[in-house]
């Protein structure tokens, strides 16, 4: 009979587009983790259903969880397939056009015809109101109520579901905004209702918008699953507090997820760097690009010298998400903190098409988890990237996440035929490896937005990869990118899940603070982050908060700014070398002290340490239904340069310290591993897998 433990456990569940990954840890920081297929008529579904499978496997009750922490792509999913609310927009007269205007930026240069994605809030549903506020925060024209009344009159014949409200230097003066908003809740109450002066109190009128709608937009949705998920897990005897991540990196309790939802647009994709940092600070290395494919999209981040990047400029959708002071206006500005992460819509999932002039493409669109790739055998007609990884020989023919998944690689073989090697007159497995390789350059642009595209040099950096399908893909990456070195964590399949064990509990606050430097005074600056501190211990309520403070800052005359740490006791002069320091990183040039520096923005971040979180205790057993003997080969396909060979097939506990020339397969419950024949690969004393890349 198994004994039934008794203490606080931790449940971490992070919901991809195909697969829901859980890890269960106990008070001693052993950790067993899951895989099992997303359930997309209710994401709750899988997450309930594996947790009190792995309850049972451990043999403790659900009430014995302290704790449920959350990763997921519901926000970023309803952007990405307009499928959010029936938003309408509130703006002082004479700029309902804002979101449409944007920075006229065109990311493609050479697409004269390119169509930026429409507006969230359609112009029908953009509403003025008589009112202006000076930027000095002097009221030039008072709130005319009528108009507002008349606005009101319009929303509610449109039916629309949530409302953004944003005013001209609305962060200056917020008293128009907080009297619509008690009007609108008031009149509309079953609306959901954004405020920009609540979510981004700062300068620029597109950002500020886009990211007050975006909230807007993602609201109803948002809080419609969490309200679900919480009372299936109440439903199901787990009382535990729901802890959602934030794009940020931090964990937010779950009201106030589904007050502010922008802010857990890239939470899943957060929580795997976070994750995957942990893993490579344990073994040693402090400058790493991340590389997290699942089943839907890919995606990058840096860290450098043990720092994960952060930003508080992001565009969402249009292809691409990412930050970028160059690459712009392809998606939707979203101007809060988050990890800066680079994504596109590249995984196993994503379906093979030719277009009209023959060329094979790769995505965006996914066969997700429901049909999910052909070989899957759950009715899927398309083929994708899985089935292309059948038919090279680097997924098993058989079954995925130790058998949950069955693998029928005569469909996959046949999909492949049918849709790209006989249109395209080649043979089943040069096919095959043309779709893994557009795959891979696909997602090469996420890399290079993330590094080369920012001034870093890949060659410095070591490629972490996690995710489902990141093992398959990272060493013949890394070889494009010229990067030495590839670890692949253990549990990398679930590292997001991972990730969301070892972080913090944390809120951003941030304020305008437009002020020349040498025309404000260190006790401004002080006073004006005192007050965002104390936001934030309300927020964060009684504990242990450890504050780091941010300036967003410029020269004088420029559009946009860089963001630069404020150290403690930091002088104005100290602040202002720091950002010509960053701008000359940035940029491979600055003014040094020919034309004066501005602040714009001061933030704050707020981290609580709680009790008994303890990165480094956290201790990952093998899965259950690991196979530490596994052994065997196939035979697998590596181009023209490298032709079809006879590959071994092994568990990770196959590898050893010593050095092994590829080619070699490693799969495991929680994904597979790919090293080609012009690599060596070696197990370190923390289990993570190393490729080193041979030079040619």
């Amino acid at each position: 009979m198994t004994r039934r433990i008794t203490g606080g456990f931790r449940l971490a569940a992070d919901i991809g587009g195909t697969f829901t990954d859980l890890a269960l840890t106990s008070p001693d920081g052993t950790s067993v983790t899951m895989k099992l297929p997303s359930t997309p008529d209710d994401y709750g579904r899988a997450i309930v259903e594996g947790t009190l499978r792995l309850c049972r496997e451990r043999g403790i009750g659900p009430d014995q969880l302290s704790q449920v922490l959350h990763g997921c792509t519901i926000a970023t999913n309803a952007i990405l397939e307009n499928a959010g609310a029936r938003t309408a927009l509130i703006t002082t007269r004479g700029f309902r056009d804002v979101l449409e205007l944007r920075r006229i930026r065109v990311p493609r240069l050479y697409e004269p015809l390119y169509q930026k994605p429409p507006a969230l809030a359609p112009r029908n549903l953009r509403l003025e109101v008589d009112e202006r506020v000076g930027p000095r925060g002097e009221v030039i024209t008072p709130l005319d109520e009528a108009s507002l009344r008349s606005a009101i009159d319009v929303l509610r014949a449109e039916k629309v579901e949530a409302v953004a409200v944003c005013l001209l230097h609305s962060y200056a003066n917020p008293a128009h905004e907080r009297r619509i908003g008690e009007v609108l809740r008031a009149a509309l109450p079953e609306c959901f209702v954004t405020l920009s002066v609540d979510i981004l109190p700062e300068i620029r009128e597109y950002e500020r918008t886009s990211t007050t709608v975006i909230n807007s937009y993602v609201g109803p949705v948002v809080r419609s699953y969490v309200d679900g998920l919480q009372r299936r897990l109440t439903s199901a005897g787990i009382k535990a507090p729901l802890l959602v991540m934030q794009s940020s990196g931090g964990i937010l309790d779950a009201a106030g997820a589904m007050e502010m939802p922008a802010r857990i647009v890239e939470c899943g994709p957060a929580a795997g760097v976070i994750g995957a940092a942990w893993a490579a600070q344990r073994a040693g290395y402090r400058d790493v690009i991340t590389f997290d494919m699942g089943g839907t999209t890919a995606k990058a981040s840096l860290i450098e010298a043990g720092q994960i990047a952060h930003t508080d400029e992001y565009e969402v959708g249009g292809g691409i998400s990412l930050s970028s002071k160059l690459v712009k206006g392809g998606g939707y500005a979203l101007k809060l903190p988050v990890i800066d992460i680079s994504e596109v819509g590249a995984g196993g999932g994503s379906i093979v098409w030719l277009d009209r002039a023959g060329g094979l493409k790769v995505g965006p669109r996914s066969a997700g988890a429901v049909p999910g790739p052909a070989c899957y055998g759950a009715g899927g007609t398309a083929a994708t990237v899985t089935d292309a990884n059948v038919v090279l020989g680097y997924v098993s023919p058989v079954a995925l996440a130790g058998g949950t998944v069955r693998i029928d690689a005569g469909i996959a073989a046949r999909v492949m035929r049918e849709h790209v090697a006989a249109p395209m007159r080649q043979s089943l497995e040069e096919a095959a490896f043309g779709v893994f390789a557009v795959a891979t350059a696909n997602m090469m642009r996420a890399l290079k937005a993330v590094s080369t595209y920012r001034g870093r040099d890949p060659r410095d950096f070591a490629l972490c990869a996690f995710g489902g399908n990141g093992g398959i893909f990272a060493a013949f990456l890394a070889r494009e990118l010229g990067i030495k070195r590839v670890l692949v964590p253990p549990a990398a399949g679930v590292l997001s899940a991972i990730g969301l064990l070892v972080c913090d509990k944390s809120y951003t606050q941030s304020t305008a603070f437009l002020h020349r430097t040498e025309e404000t005074s260190a006790r401004t600056l002080r006073k004006a982050l005192a007050a965002l501190q104390l936001a934030i211990e309300k927020r964060l309520g009684k504990g242990r908060i450890t504050f780091e403070a941010y300036a967003s800052m410029r020269y004088a005359g420029q559009a946009f700014e860089l963001r630069v740490p404020i150290p403690a006791g930091a002088s104005l002069a100290a602040l202002s070398d720091a950002f010509e320091a960053e701008h000359e990183r940035t940029y491979g040039h600055s003014l040094h002290g020919e034309m004066p520096t501005e602040f714009v923005n001061v933030s704050v971040v707020g981290r609580l340490a709680e009790p008994g979180r303890k990165a480094e205790s956290l201790k990952l057993e093998a899965s259950r239904e690991a196979e530490a003997t596994r052994t065997g080969s196939r035979m697998a396909y590596f181009g023209r340069a490298h032709g079809r060979r006879a590959t071994p097939v092994i568990a990770r506990e196959g590898l050893s310290s010593r050095p092994r020339r590829g080619p070699l397969i490693v799969e495991e419950y929680e994904g597979t591993t790919v090293v080609p024949p012009d690599a060596r690969v070696h197990l370190d004393r923390w289990g993570n897998i190393v490729i080193a890349l041979e030079p040619r």
